[in-house]
């Protein structure tokens, strides 16, 4: 038995090649892993002396020689195969172990060029793989380090790599080099700035972990992650406490941390299902968290809390005050920590770069029975080349104008239809997901009655994540108390609402952007 080595990971690929020795096989090797091997005492024959070839152009011509790939190529059962290398006196390759140039580590490196990251594209590499693989009855090809010791075991055991292993192994060449590939070819269209949807769409992500169930105990799932630096992602979190995340865990916690976004200053959101329950800006991160707790004292119960600002003792004891499944901040004060960690499950996560934003030409990826749609990210709160309009007589206060980006910001990561209601900087009064915006809007309005007090609406703001198409909503508002509504327009009764908002004295901002979230 023959096998070529030749690997950029080096894990555990000495000890393997001892055994293998061990075992009667004969070992061709390449560059650094003959190197490798001669020094660690290993016997191998260079690629060169085998194909009676040198290396050259600098290594990128080695393997790719009719020697190796005939070798490798060749069905034993093929009587015509078998002949033809008998007469050009080439030998079998019966093994291949082989893993790739570190294009992945290469391109994740600070201001790393284009010309290095090219000259870290693996040709003979993924050639020597994908004909070892396509050959997969006669050849075991061995990618992964981790596959080392179930090698070995069948060789010690049968003489041989079962057929069974054979295919598993061959499953997993294909999976790795279409992952290298999509690797290579994302980051080219990042170095062109290339923006468009193309006409074929290849992904690739890396797993982080296996989970115990999906959105509920009957469904499985799996957590995993983007190549690439990810600053400001949930994939980057530390977790200092508490139980695995789940799978709902992860996909709520990432609609508040998005949300969180938008604010720059102190700031605290509070979520619950996905939706957000209790927003708070203020001066310190304490009468942030106040507010966004004080607007729903319910929904908060259960919920995920994710913070802008450093946690404090202080405010790691209100926190502890209530049952939280998740707190997500960028750092957190010692004894801040030892009292969350006193709550043995609560998911204590550490997120250096909370405030990152994500590219704005980022995909938003929803699965379809069948396919897939595809679109950027809602990037954006109010378009860049036009001014909101006031489009009634009254025009907002420099309150009412601050409260009313505020109520947008929280009603663009509500579920569609929203209402947002807000004042002073808190959201008192969130309706999310209804299929009648009227509906929302009383949602909104009694949920801030009911958990915060009858009073609270009058003098508050109003955000809607689209259009009006009626009247009531307005007409509700201003029962409420409502002085001020945001909302994109475009209704073909835009002017019901506007006349009915200049009635009651009431102003109106149109943005020209709609915020649905389905």
């Amino acid at each position: 038995m023959r096998a070529i080595i030749s690997v950029s990971d080096k894990t555990g690929i000495v000890e393997f090649a001892k055994e293998l020795k061990n075992l009667g096989v004969d070992i061709i090797s390449t560059g650094g892993t003959y190197k490798k091997l001669k020094e660690e005492g290993v016997e191998a024959v260079e690629i060169s002396d085998l194909t009676g070839f040198p290396e050259c152009l600098d290594g990128r011509v080695k393997t790719l020689h009719p020697i190796v790939h005939a070798g490798i190529l060749a069905m034993r059962s093929n009587e015509e195969h078998m002949k033809q290398l008998k007469d050009l006196k080439i030998d079998t390759i019966d093994m291949v172990v082989v893993n790739l140039y570190p294009f992945k580590k290469t391109i994740l490196k600070d201001n790393v060029t284009r010309k290095e990251a090219v000259e870290n594209i693996d040709i003979g590499g993924p050639t020597m793989l994908r004909a070892a693989a396509k050959n997969y009855q006669d050849v075991a090809v061995v990618t992964d380090p981790a596959d080392y010791t179930k090698v070995l075991e069948e060789l010690k055991e049968n003489k041989e790599v079962s057929l069974d292993t054979k295919f598993y192994l061959m499953q997993k060449v294909f999976m790795h080099t279409s992952n290298y590939d999509t690797m290579i070819a994302d980051y080219l269209k990042k170095e062109r700035n290339d923006n468009a949807f193309p006409e074929t769409l290849t992904l690739t992500f890396e797993k982080v972990e296996d989970m115990r169930y999906g959105e509920n105990p009957h469904q499985r799932a799996a957590f995993y992650r983007e190549i690439g630096k990810k600053k400001g992602s949930l994939v980057d979190a530390e977790q200092l406490n508490g139980k695995q995340l789940s799978f709902n865990n992860i996909n709520d916690t990432n609609g508040a941390l998005e949300l969180l976004k938008e604010f720059d200053e102190p700031t605290v959101v509070a979520c619950k299902h996905g939706n957000p329950c209790g927003v708070g800006s203020a001066d310190t991160i304490e009468e942030a968290y106040e507010k966004a707790y004080k607007a729903d004292k319910v929904s908060i119960f259960g919920g995920i809390v994710v913070i802008n600002r450093e946690v404090t003792k202080a405010l790691a004891q209100k926190l502890k005050e209530v049952f939280l499944e998740i707190i997500v901040a960028p750092s957190y004060e010692a004894e801040a920590l030892e009292i969350l960690k006193e709550k043995k499950n609560l998911r204590v996560l550490k997120l250096d770069d909370i405030s990152v934003k994500q590219d704005e030409n980022a995909f938003d990826i929803k699965k379809v029975n069948g396919g897939m749609i595809v679109q950027t990210i809602d990037s954006k709160l109010l378009p860049e080349d036009e001014e909101i309009k006031v489009v009634t007589k009254k025009q907002p206060t420099k309150e009412e104008m601050e409260d009313m980006l505020f109520a947008l910001k929280v009603v663009k990561f509500a579920k569609s239809n929203g209402i947002a209601l807000a004042k002073d900087k808190q959201s008192i009064g969130i309706g999310p997901g209804q299929v009648s915006r009227i509906w929302a809007a009383k949602q909104s309005m009694d949920h801030a009655h009911e958990l915060i007090g009858e009073d609270i609406t009058k003098g508050a703001v109003m955000a809607s994540d689209a259009f009006f198409p009626f009247s009531d909503v307005v007409e509700a508002a201003h029962k409420a108390g409502i002085t001020a509504i945001i909302q994109p327009g475009g209704s073909n009764r835009d002017q019901d609402s506007i006349d009915k908002c200049d009635e009651y004295g009431m102003s109106m901002i149109f943005t020209g952007m709609r915020h649905f979230k389905h």
